[in-house]
């Protein structure tokens, strides 16, 4: 069995060392806190952000729908979920047309001391306005009004866009790790994201 590599960082925020101020979201847009009934489109926007990135490819389940929702199940029902650092953004024209679900986070509490930020995913539609530096803010609004001093994260090293707003907001890479993948399922799930875009 051929193997690919890839590499991932562990990232931490020490919040003695910086100031979290949540942003004002673009007119339209909403938080929306999280509720067991939106376990659905928390997957459907997860499925929608990831489908066609690099950590479709180191993790299966983000590239498809049903994965998605087993993720989230997976997440939320852990002893360690942590509401206040889980949102829903969606989107709703000033013109009152469809409302539309755009972007999503989970928070983990594995210690008093400790979080977790979980999946940080906005839909292609609406990335380049901020929106996933402010849905971050307000996970971190959420575990520092609790009093945590630390929360840490894991991203792929070479989605480099995601890396510069994690060091922008205060977080320092603390570790280099490398996820093994079957090379076989890379190659298809590379595939999949090509036929996507076409």
């Amino acid at each position: 069995m051929v193997m690919a590599y890839f590499r991932r960082f562990r990232m931490e925020l020490d919040f003695s060392e910086v100031n979290i101020s949540e942003p004002t979201l673009p007119g339209g847009y909403r938080y929306v806190p999280w509720h067991p009934s939106l376990l659905d489109r928390h997957a459907v926007v997860k499925h929608h952000s990831f489908q066609s990135e690099i950590d479709s490819r180191v993790f299966n389940l983000l590239g498809d729908f049903n994965g998605c929702r087993r993720l989230m199940r997976e997440i939320t029902s852990q002893e360690s979920f942590f509401p206040e650092a889980t949102w829903l953004i969606t989107y709703q024209p000033i013109n009152g047309s469809e409302l539309t679900d755009c972007g999503t986070i989970q928070g983990l509490a594995q210690s008093r001391a400790l979080g977790a930020v979980q999946n940080v995913g906005i839909v292609p539609e609406h990335r380049g306005i901020g929106l996933g530096r402010a849905v971050l803010l307000k996970a971190l609004a959420g575990f520092q009004k609790a009093k945590l001093r630390h929360v840490y994260l894991e991203v792929t090293a070479e989605n480099q866009q995601a890396v510069k707003l994690y060091r922008s907001v205060g977080f320092r890479l603390t570790r280099t790790m490398y996820k093994a993948v079957e090379a076989e399922k890379v190659a298809r799930a590379h595939y999949k994201d090509e036929k996507h875009r076409d």
